[in-house]
Order: structure tokens, then sequence, then C-alpha cells
């Protein structure tokens, strides 16, 4: 089972997602894709392993090589929750390589669609607000959109949290 879970920044998307994957009842993984490139980021990812302490929680540091800790981590009778792909897909953007990050992420995809267990993906809608004005910026906006509309084409389930709130947009 494939799900998305989709909200802007402090929404709960990451809260809920992850009492998801408790409420499954399955063994539990726990993918990061954040580093802390500041003291601002060191201090989430810090508060992020402190909400997760006691919980069963078995955590993999993934920035760049996502696909890899998916094929190698999901199993049968297992849930893994990745938070976030909008980071990793920064993690990838900021190396400028075009070509390169539309190669990891059609591996991406692919592979989506062969792991066995429970998938939980957690990611930032980017997309509702003004339209950036550095390129940069833009071209972020546009893939994690477009990296949106790919796995909700492809997930059973999808959530868009608002203020701590779910909205289910698809349920197979």
């Amino acid at each position: 089972m494939l799900e998305l879970y989709l909200g802007g920044a402090r929404s709960g998307k990451s809260r809920l997602a992850e009492a998801r994957a408790l409420a499954s009842g399955l063994t539990h993984t726990y993918i990061a894709t954040a580093t802390a490139e500041d003291a601002e980021m060191a201090t989430r990812i810090a508060h992020h392993r402190q909400q997760r302490e006691g919980q069963g929680w078995h955590t993999i540091e993934a920035p760049e090589a996502l696909t890899d800790a998916l094929i190698n981590h999901a199993q049968a009778g297992h849930c893994v929750l990745v938070d976030c792909l909008t980071l990793w897909l920064s993690n990838w953007l900021s190396r400028e390589d075009e070509s390169l990050w539309q190669s990891v992420r059609d591996e991406f995809l692919r592979t989506l669609q062969t792991l066995p267990g429970q998938v939980i993906l957690v990611s930032n809608e980017v997309g509702q607000g003004v339209v950036p004005m550095g390129e940069l910026s833009r071209r972020f906006v546009d893939e994690s959109g477009r990296l949106h509309q790919a796995i909700a084409a492809q997930a059973d389930r999808v959530v868009l949290v608002t203020a701590g709130l779910e909205q289910v947009l698809k349920e197979s």
C-alpha cells in the first residue's frame, strides 16, 4: 500500500503520517531525508527525533539515496515512512544537474510501483502560493508539483493536511 501525505509547513502532516504508521501495527522504519545545514534545521531534526523516541522506530538517514533505502527496507508486513520528499528533492536540485535529477526521479517512481508492505510518503505542498521570483525556486515548485502528481497517480491513498486535520483526497 502506497500513501502520500501532503501539507504546508507545520500543518501536522508528519505527526499524522507517523500516527498512521504506528496504528498499522507493523514493524516501522523511518527514512529521514533532512540534512542539518544550519542550527535551525538541526533543531527541527532533533525535535522530530524526540517526538519519535520510545515508539520503536528504526531510523535510516537517506538525504539522497532514497530509492536504495526503500528497496532495502520495504518488505511485506512492514511499514516504511519517508519524511520528507521535498527535502530530498532540494538535495538533488542543489546539484544543478537536471538530467541527473530526472534519472533519479524516474527510478524512484518506477521503484514505488514494486515495493512490498506499507509505504507512507510525506511531502510539503508548496504550489499554492505565489510564483517564486528566482529560477531555482520556480524549478523547485514545478518539480515538487510534478513529483506529487506522479506519486498521487500511483498511490492507494492521498491525504492533504491543513491545521492538523486530514482531508482524504484519494482512497482505493
